[in-house]
């Protein structure tokens, strides 16, 4: 990556090994699905509910080539809440959904770079 990675913390303490996991994710993820320019990711625990479990939002911006890819990840409903109230667990997902994405987005920049080349 040309900018070094971000990893913010809001409204919970800042945790090493989470950290090191997010980074092993992310370079996992920029050595399948090509360059990336830059990654931010944000760690935020929303609510402290001692009966049903916290929730975390997990926020990922990569910047690729031409643009940002922005994933958000987020509890909808209160079962989803309480299904995954575990930081780690929320992470998994939020990059999990990073992946699909990416995946999308590579399919399409190969389906546009073929119009071109046969357009050309």
């Amino acid at each position: 990556m040309d900018r070094p990675l971000e990893i913010a913390f809001h409204n919970l303490q800042r945790s090493e090994s989470l950290e090191a996991e997010i980074r092993a994710q992310v370079e996992k993820l920029e050595a399948r699905y090509g360059r990336l320019i830059g990654c931010r990711v944000s760690v935020e625990a929303l609510h402290q509910q001692h009966q049903t479990g916290n929730s975390y939002e997990v926020h990922i911006t990569f910047s690729v080539p031409g643009q940002d890819i922005v994933i958000s990840h987020e509890p909808h409903h209160a079962k989803e809440r309480r299904a995954h109230p575990d930081v780690r667990s929320a992470t998994k997902e939020a990059f999990k959904a990073a992946e699909r994405r990416l995946e999308s987005f590579k399919s399409q920049k190969r389906s546009t770079d073929t119009i071109k080349q046969s357009v050309a």
